[in-house]
């Protein structure tokens, strides 16, 4: 797969991502379809990972299967990368999670951190960070900085939409990182919302703040 970005597509991500996308979805709902499509994002995103032999003993008799040879980073970009952690965790129990949070200026659509939670990173750990929407990409440039000044050298992005407008400007920066999209969408309108997207994530997911 040496497409950048990736475009994941099947049928039942077609379907989920109109029901996601629709404003008469609930909450509860969206949690829900965002958690399913992500597992399936999932799958492509880990195509690469390496694998190392691993003795064991079955039922029956010895044989030797694999595991993953190198360790798992999986980093939510919050508040709404929160939504698509679960869906990560449970197809890779092993993984690690870090946190890292950013706040919006929504007059300069420039986005600020207020909380970087990361372990231990190397230079052979994969480095997964999730966020449904790529818009102008600058809050994944940020977050690509920061886990790179901890060492990681390879990283994937994993996010439900995004337009080509972002992704351009994150490949720009680091033309090593590599993108797995549900879909690639219209363009940004004046606030720099995704055209035709699914409306704030965060609010969809968690609720509008009070």
């Amino acid at each position: 797969m040496n497409q950048n970005p990736y475009i994941v597509k099947h049928p039942l991500i077609d379907h989920k991502m109109t029901i996601l996308r629709d404003k008469q979805t609930h909450s509860n709902y969206f949690r829900t379809l965002v958690k399913e499509i992500t597992q399936m994002i999932v799958f492509p995103a880990t195509h690469h990972l390496k694998l190392e032999k691993k003795g064991i003993i079955t039922p029956v008799s010895d044989m030797v299967g694999h595991q993953l040879a190198n360790d798992v980073l999986v980093v939510p970009i919050m508040r709404a990368g929160l939504g698509m952690l679960d869906a990560f965790t449970e197809m890779i129990p092993t993984a690690k999670v870090g946190h890292i949070g950013f706040v919006r200026d929504e007059k300069t659509l420039k986005a600020s951190s207020y909380l970087v939670k990361l372990p231990k990173i190397d230079a052979a750990t994969e480095v997964f960070i999730l966020d449904p929407m790529l818009a102008t990409g600058g809050t994944l440039i940020q977050a690509i900085d920061l886990i790179k000044k901890k060492g990681a050298k390879l990283i994937t992005y994993l996010g439900l939409v995004a337009v080509q407008e972002g992704i351009d400007k994150v490949l720009k920066h680091h033309p090593d990182t590599n993108i797995y999209l549900a879909s690639l969408d219209k363009q940004l309108n004046a606030k720099g919302y995704i055209v035709p997207g699914l409306g704030d994530a965060g609010d969809r997911l968690f609720g509008e703040e009070g």
